[in-house]
């Protein structure tokens, strides 16, 4: 902790603008790959694991043309418990009259800079491991998840492997196979859902606002007008899909060898159903949690805690539990290495 408010010298007359040019740092769309868009606030205090209880079915079945079966077979429910850690982030800060009035010079009301820098601290912890995991050998984190589907950018028709050199017709196509292939592995097809692309900057900014697609010698869709970006979302979203374009810088060099790490991940999955026969009948069944990627907390925001010490000075801590990243169904996400 430190406050650090030098003395400055001013000419006067001079004119002091009162506001603050306030540092800006990246707005992480790290959270919106979580069902619900957020954590859920499910802990009570001190609650050092999460368990969530499994189901599964498989049946089996007599069928002849007469009605004298000797043995008529019979289904097997087989529940099971799959668990994550919960680890309690804290930070917090000192400081005194003196820093309170250094403070006041830069027309910096301490107490709130304080809380806001100690939040963002915290929320920035929670961001690291929901992408990465608190213990990435157990498997926690998004990136980390086991059973997930790993894939590398493969050379495009031209022999490009590079974001900034692929053909950007051809990255509109990867990604809508990628799409397609995440529909099919989730039993998706034929529902509306809800795509999120989290990736760093300097590779989806890229495809949302630079890369037209190229005119060429055959008729392409976007050809001349639109970006890869464009393209995605247009094309699923006739097949009446949402794609949420969201990034976080924190993803260079987190891929395979190096490379940035572009994260796909359908959020929540439905249940398929339908009329009479239905193939999905068990999906039915009550208390069903359909989120395919969790992440759970105590609380919304940190706690604070102010207290006295000795000097007139104060101590303020910010806590709050949290889990890491959480891919409860690993058919869900895709994680695409790919370098700049």
């Amino acid at each position: 902790m430190a406050v650090i408010m030098p003395p400055w010298q001013r000419i006067e007359p001079s004119f002091v603008e009162p506001g603050l040019l306030v540092q800006i740092n990246q707005f992480s769309g790290a959270f919106a790959t979580l069902a619900d868009g957020k954590p859920r606030v499910r802990l009570n205090e001190g609650d050092l694991q999460v368990y969530i209880r499994t189901l599964a079915m498989r049946t089996r079945v007599a069928a002849q043309q007469s009605s004298s079966v000797n043995s008529i077979p019979s289904n097997d429910i087989v529940g099971g418990v799959i668990g994550t850690g919960t680890y309690l982030v804290r930070n917090r800060a000192e400081f005194d009259h003196h820093d309170t009035a250094a403070a006041a010079n830069y027309n910096v009301p301490i107490v709130e800079a304080f809380r806001l820098a100690g939040r963002q601290g915290i929320f920035q912890n929670q961001r690291d491991i929901l992408l990465r995991g608190m213990n990435p050998a157990k498997g926690e984190g998004l990136l980390n998840a086991p059973n997930s589907t790993q894939v590398t950018l493969p050379p495009d028709p031209y022999g490009n492997d590079t974001v900034s050199t692929y053909d950007n017709g051809a990255m509109a196509v990867f990604l809508l196979s990628q799409m397609q292939q995440l529909l099919t592995r989730t039993y998706q097809l034929g529902i509306e859902r809800t795509f999120v692309i989290l990736g760093p900057q300097r590779d989806l900014g890229q495809w949302e606002i630079q890369d037209i697609v190229q005119l060429v010698q055959y008729q392409r869709l976007g050809a001349g007008s639109a970006t890869t970006a464009a393209v995605v979302k247009e094309v699923m979203k006739q097949s009446g899909h949402n794609v949420m374009w969201c990034y976080d810088d924190t993803l260079i060099g987190q891929g395979a060898g190096g490379t940035d790490a572009v994260i796909l991940v359908m959020p929540e999955v439905s249940q398929p159903t339908g009329d009479l026969p239905n193939t999905n009948e068990f999906g039915k069944l009550p208390n069903g949690l359909y989120a395919n990627t969790l992440m759970y907390s105590d609380m919304a925001a940190p706690r604070e805690i102010m207290a006295p010490l000795p000097a007139g000075a104060v101590d303020m801590t910010l806590e709050m539990r949290s889990s890491s990243g959480w891919l409860v169904r690993p058919e869900a996400l895709t994680v695409i290495s790919m370098a700049n």
